[in-house]
């Protein structure tokens, strides 16, 4: 996250807002016109976004902590940090009798929380711990610091990882409904939409599909991957192949290695802001090949109809859409 030259008051400004738009919007009562102003505050700042984050988290992480017979409800204070500040938002919101406590020691929050984001062109970053991420473009993801484990939730996108090792402080990557826990190795994640593919470079990972199992989960050896869709109970896990080219777009390539379009789609609509779609799922049969750079994913979709037998046509969204041209389709 780059550096912001705010005042302490500003930044407590920040962090008062955030915490009132978390308990505003899950209010029974929020209605659809205050949805769009805190939309609005959200996108005004980066910072503004940073701080929702952190109190979402908190809020989360809450609702799961135990409740003793009798709450007392403590009022917020005036000034504190964002720490500070959140664990209070967290009590007058929940009625939680933790003010005794200290949220970083019991692992309820972040001692660091950073947010990173790649749209034009691709990006390296360090982590607060030394590691180090690629990130493709489109990508977005978040750090934060706990007590007990390091933790990215990549909100979209793909990213390449070069964990700094540490066995005690396992560093865990949070993917559509699944995550990859680590303590030292390094890895790619691939998302779009539901869809999460794992590549083992070097050491282990530990890949589970289902959140709501945490005690699940399949180890990966360099040389493996793993593939998910939210809603899987576990993964698929398989070898890759010698000249597999996944990795390619730490290059800035694109590589559809003969792929039918029903699964090269994925791989081109994460680089778009408006997704390419099948007119049916014979289409989706047709193959199609090439390098391709990154950066120029959207003049590959209009020169399909050049290469392939489709034609391109536009649904009532906007998006376009490939069609077959007669008799040429493959059956299903």
């Amino acid at each position: 996250m780059s550096q912001q030259h705010l005042t302490e008051a500003e930044y407590d400004a920040i962090t008062d807002a955030a915490a009132q738009w978390c308990m505003r919007l899950h209010a029974a009562d929020c209605t659809a016109a205050e949805r769009q102003a805190f939309e609005q505050w959200r996108d005004a700042h980066p910072l503004h976004a940073f701080e929702y984050e952190a109190m979402q988290e908190i809020w989360e992480v809450a609702d799961h902590l135990p409740r003793p017979p009798t709450a007392t409800v403590l009022p917020l204070p005036a000034r504190r940090s964002w720490r500070a500040y959140g664990m209070a938002a967290a009590i007058s919101a929940l009625a939680l009798p933790l003010a005794a406590y200290s949220g970083w020691s019991l692992g309820w929050l972040p001692s660091s929380y950073e947010h990173f984001q790649a749209d034009g062109s691709m990006r390296q970053v360090t982590l607060a711990d030394g590691s180090q991420v690629e990130l493709n473009l489109g990508t977005e993801l978040t750090y934060s610091n706990y007590k007990d484990q390091r933790r990215v939730t990549l909100k979209k996108g793909e990213a390449f990882f070069k964990v700094s090792h540490d066995s005690s402080h396992p560093f865990v990557v949070k993917a559509a409904s699944g995550e990859v826990r680590v303590t030292g190795t390094q890895f790619n994640v691939w998302m779009y939409e539901d869809q999460v593919r794992v590549i083992l470079l070097e050491g282990s990972v530990l890949v589970n599909s289902d959140n709501s199992h945490p005690d699940g989960g399949f180890r990966l050896d360099p040389g493996m991957q793993a593939r998910y869709r939210r809603g899987d109970y576990q993964p698929q896990i398989s070898q890759t192949y010698a000249n597999d080219s996944s990795l390619a777009w730490r290059q800035g390539k694109l590589v559809l290695d003969n792929l039918a379009l029903g699964e090269a789609l994925p791989l081109i609509n994460r680089y778009l802001s408006k997704p390419v779609m099948l007119a049916d799922s014979a289409t989706g049969n047709i193959r199609v090949g090439g390098i391709y750079d990154v950066t120029a994913v959207k003049s590959l979709v209009t020169t399909l109809p050049k290469v392939l037998p489709v034609y391109l046509t536009r649904n009532q969204d906007g998006n376009p859409v490939i069609n077959s041209l007669p008799g040429t389709a493959p059956k299903s």
